[in-house]
């Protein structure tokens, strides 16, 4: 690895901070380092083709929004946990030089997780599209009404809901929005799409695991304004009739670990204990 590139969560001081630390660690090697916020995805996204490895300092949010771009060149990411639960998090902040130090001998593997690709169809065309490591969600806005969804997997109906919304995550997302509304959570090296419905109504209130060749088509009825959200960060407005196609996308998540292969049960065990 010779080009590394440091991204800070611009609202946590001590994160801009910790990326200066190592980028002084890797520079003084002969390292080529390049630093920028997580939050500027245009200049990030600039930087990314060439880098050979990202470090992202913050919480598991910053590492859906470096993980995003960085699948699409393969890049894989190592990150510093300075959030609170920090389910994909590799190392805490004091680890970081010995850490890194394994990291650059070689001393390391590489955790391969699902992504899903989500589009969104208007009227029949192509309005859309996007990548997601931890869920795509169809649901209400700001007001509370519910909305009418009907699923699809392949063609065939699946269910209707009339719920809050409904979450379709992947292995990854399942410790996230899909575990607060009541799902299961599922092993990272799976790549099941996960269906939960949220505070479903007169509906199918059970989770579903579908296989990753499925295809899930949502079609929106509503006469209030709904939304589609990507991994909690980007959100696009949704009007009646509008179908969301969801697949597990080409695309795939590498992440760097340091830790033993069987890491994950006791990393599970100890945040949900926060």
């Amino acid at each position: 690895m010779q080009k590394i590139g440091l991204l800070y969560h611009p609202k946590i001081e001590e994160s801009l901070r910790l990326a200066g630390d190592l980028d002084g660690l890797l520079t003084s090697r002969g390292l080529s380092t390049w630093v920028g916020s997580a939050w500027k995805d245009q200049e990030a996204k600039e930087h990314i083709p060439n880098l050979d490895l990202i470090v992202t300092f913050g919480g598991d949010g910053t590492i859906l929004r470096a993980a995003r771009m960085a699948a699409l060149h393969g890049t894989p990411i190592l990150s510093v946990n300075l959030g609170r639960f920090g389910f994909l998090a590799e190392a805490q902040p004091d680890e970081v030089a010995k850490v890194m130090d394994r990291v650059l001998s070689g001393d390391y593997w590489l955790e391969e997780r699902s992504m899903l690709h989500a589009e969104l169809l208007r009227q029949g065309e192509l309005e859309d599209a996007f990548e997601a490591l931890n869920d795509v969600v169809v649901g209400h806005s700001t007001i509370s009404r519910v909305v009418r969804l009907e699923a699809f997997a392949d063609g065939e109906h699946l269910a209707n809901y009339v719920a809050d919304g409904l979450i379709v995550a992947t292995p990854t997302g399942s410790t996230a929005y899909s575990l607060a509304a009541g799902g299961p959570i599922l092993h990272p090296g799976l790549r099941d799409i996960l269906l939960t419905p949220i505070a479903a109504h007169r509906a199918l209130e059970r989770s579903l695991v579908l296989p990753a060749e499925s295809v899930i088509e949502i079609r929106l009825s509503t006469e209030y304004t709904a939304v589609l959200t990507i991994d909690g960060q980007i959100e696009t407005e949704l009007v009646d009739g509008d179908r969301v196609s969801v697949s597990v996308s080409p695309y795939i998540c590498r992440l760097v670990r340091t830790q033993p292969t069987s890491y994950f049960g006791r990393n599970l065990l100890n945040r949900l204990k926060q």
